[in-house]
């Protein structure tokens, strides 16, 4: 008489448990990693619109006059809608950006103007720096009496 021996196909229940654990820990790694990179993503947001912000004050203050075009008045300019010169934005924060969206209050601002030389030319340096939470943006620019 002939014996058929059939042989057993599939996985064992220990096989399947290593899978298991090894899928799992695998798995486990790929989620860390999304979860870092989610926690990041906010990152460039807070850059951009810092970067914005800093944009938008170094433009407002690089337009202004290079000296005070009424030097006999020194009172007054208090408020961004008198400040008639760079020198006036000096040492302001975010007290004189009252205007600002809602969603930008968190953000912090400081201007810093003081004089510097290009090669020959005299020059008022404008620092601006933008932070929020561990980020900083600044920017500079020159602004020359032309």
């Amino acid at each position: 008489m002939c014996t058929i021996r059939l042989q057993g196909r599939g996985f064992s229940l220990i096989e399947l448990i290593f899978f298991i654990v090894i899928v799992s820990v695998g798995l486990a790694g790929v989620l860390q990693v999304m979860q870092t990179t989610a926690k990041a993503s906010a990152d460039p947001m807070v850059r951009k619109q810092a970067l914005a912000l800093a944009e938008a004050v170094l433009q407002e203050v690089l337009q202004k006059a290079y000296t005070d075009p009424d030097p006999l008045v020194t009172t007054g300019e208090t408020t961004r809608e008198s400040f008639d010169d760079v020198e006036d934005y000096n040492g302001r924060s975010n007290a004189t950006f009252t205007d600002l969206p809602a969603g930008l209050s968190a953000y912090t601002i400081a201007i810093v103007v003081a004089p510097a030389t290009l090669g020959t030319l005299t020059v008022k340096r404008v620092s601006v720096t933008v932070t929020r939470g561990a980020e900083s943006i600044n920017l500079q620019g020159y602004r020359g009496a032309y």
